[in-house]
């Protein structure tokens, strides 16, 4: 009898830290702080290391993990350009979709922003086989390891925030090409 009340009063205590959760003072300028980073990783040479070299994702990781410690990239994604740029993209963009649920608008902004980063950094990415690489994971990132449960609930910020992320594939690989109409489909789906 004993043990079950404890239980109860352990289950409650646990409830009780879980619903006064609030939003971590720096995620803001956590987010525009790797927004900037991941740029300049992406493109390569403008702070050091690039995609793909299996090690130069790590500072961009720790600000990522300082908000969901449980992200790591598997021993399979290491070096690998598509596998690093599909988790850091999924990591920031998780960390603008949780922030989005405490200030809806400018979480919309913050979309809005690192949606013009990813794009612009693919555009200074030089043509080749690692361009495409980093096209394939930003769109694997956004598409597949976004949880779309940390968005907000606030309609106005809702819908800016997935016609940020519908326009993404588009504007990389050209509208009406399957990615672009998958990532459509993909993000109008998640709108529900």
């Amino acid at each position: 009898m004993f043990r079950s009340f404890t239980n109860q009063l352990a289950a409650a205590a646990s409830n009780n830290a879980e619903a006064k959760k609030v939003m971590s003072p720096t995620l803001r300028s956590d987010i525009y702080s790797v927004v900037d980073k991941t740029k300049s990783w992406m493109i390569s040479g403008l702070g050091g290391g690039q995609a793909g070299d299996g090690v130069s994702y790590g500072p961009i990781l720790a600000i990522i993990q300082k908000h969901f410690p449980d992200l790591k990239l598997g021993l399979e994604f290491v070096g690998q350009t598509e596998g690093e740029v599909a988790m850091i993209v999924g990591g920031i963009t998780n960390m603008v979709m949780e922030f989005s649920k405490w200030e809806g608008m400018a979480g919309g902004m913050a979309m809005r922003t690192w949606v013009d980063t990813l794009v612009e950094a693919y555009n200074r990415v030089s043509a080749g086989a690692r361009k495409d690489m980093i096209a394939k994971g930003i769109t694997r990132g956004l598409n597949q390891n976004t949880d779309v449960t940390l968005m907000t609930k606030e309609f106005a910020a809702r819908i800016q925030i997935i016609s940020c992320l519908k326009t993404v594939s588009a504007r990389i690989f050209g509208v009406g090409t399957d990615e672009a109409r998958q990532s459509e489909a993909v993000w109008s789906s998640k709108f529900m």
